[in-house]
Formats: structure tokens, C-alpha cells, sequence
């Protein structure tokens, strides 16, 4: 069942535009009959999944959505190169989509710095907060979204400085503007 719920939600987040994945789970299993099942898919279960699902039914159209993410998360971070963004999130890891957003994380202990640079700059934006998974705890960090010309949302997040040395952060995968040059200097295929 475990497996069933996980591909289900798989597809509705491939299919459906869902990137929140605790809402596919919860949504596949009501729509299986298993709203009541305390042992829903892992997120990892579910990315498995999704990778699957994308390499299987989506393996044209793809590549090409993701790596056009992958460009404008790196045009925004060449922005941001002051602050030394971070990648995190679907759109490095491959599994985003056409309604994916772009997630971006800094390490600074002055987000005023980062309103100020994005207001100089001229760039929209609304503020709001991030929770993460920080020092063993959950945090609430700022984060600041961009509104883009081709409507894809770009967060921000700004995390303590010491948060980027602290090796008991769970905020996952994180790749650099030197990362990002090299991913997106290689052909574009399928994850």
C-alpha cells in the first residue's frame, strides 16, 4: 500500500502541479481509500517515484522545463552572487515541474542587507518566513519571493550565518553558483 500511495502521489504532483509533498500523500490516500493509514510513503518514497513517473511519462517535455529552472535560478543567483546563494529544493534535485517554484537559500545574519539589495535593484518581492530544520529543531527563518517575469516563484531564504558551518542542519542538498555553471553547461537529458 505503501508503494500504491507513493506512486499515486507521484502522479498528482507530476500531473496536478502539487509540490507540498504531505498534501499529495494525504490526497493520494484519501483518493485510495486510505485516508485513515498511519504509514504513508516517506518524501524520499514519494521523489522515487516521482523520478519514475517523469522518466516514464514526461521524458520529452521534461529535461527541458527543468533545465529552463535550472537557468533562471542561476540568473537570479549571478543577481545574488553578493550573498553567496545556495540552490536547494526540486529544481536541483530534478524533480521539479512546470509548477515548481525555485528555492534559493543565504547565510546571513542581516536580512535587512538582503531587502535593501533587492529593493535597489528594483526587484518585487514580498516578504514572508520559511520554517527549517535547524540546530535539531524546527526554525522560523525570513524568506523573501521574487515575482520573475515568467511568473515562476523565486524564494529566498535567509538563514543564520552559523547555519552554513553547522554540520546538525537538515536543509538538504545545496549547490552553489559554480555547481549550477557546471550543471548547466552539460546537455540537456532526462535525471
Amino acid at each position: 500500500m505503501r508503494e500504491q500511495l507513493a506512486h499515486h502521489a507521484a502522479r498528482l504532483m507530476a500531473e496536478g502541479g502539487i509540490t507540498d509533498y504531505a498534501f499529495a500523500k494525504r490526497k493520494a490516500a484519501k483518493q485510495l481509500g486510505a485516508e485513515d493509514t498511519q504509514h504513508l510513503p516517506s518524501n524520499d518514497e514519494v521523489e522515487m517515484a516521482l523520478r519514475s513517473f517523469r522518466a516514464l511519462y514526461q521524458s520529452e517535455s521534461h529535461p527541458l522545463i527543468l533545465h529552463q529552472l535550472r537557468q533562471q535560478a542561476f540568473a537570479v543567483m549571478q543577481l545574488m552572487d553578493p550573498f553567496h546563494p545556495f540552490l536547494t529544493g526540486s529544481v536541483l534535485n530534478g524533480t521539479a515541474g512546470e509548477h515548481s517554484d525555485i528555492n534559493l537559500l543565504v547565510y546571513s545574519d542581516d536580512e535587512k542587507a538582503i531587502m535593501m539589495f533587492l529593493l535597489k535593484h528594483n526587484l518585487p518581492f514580498e516578504g514572508g518566513e520559511w520554517s527549517v530544520h535547524l540546530a535539531g529543531g524546527q526554525q522560523i527563518v525570513p524568506c523573501f519571493t521574487l515575482k520573475t517575469e515568467t511568473g515562476v516563484p523565486v524564494n529566498i531564504a535567509v538563514l543564520p550565518e552559523n547555519a552554513s558551518r553547522s554540520g546538525n542542519r537538515k536543509i538538504g542538498k545545496q549547490a552553489d553558483i559554480v555547481m549550477m555553471k557546471r550543471m548547466l553547461d552539460e546537455p540537456v537529458e532526462n535525471e
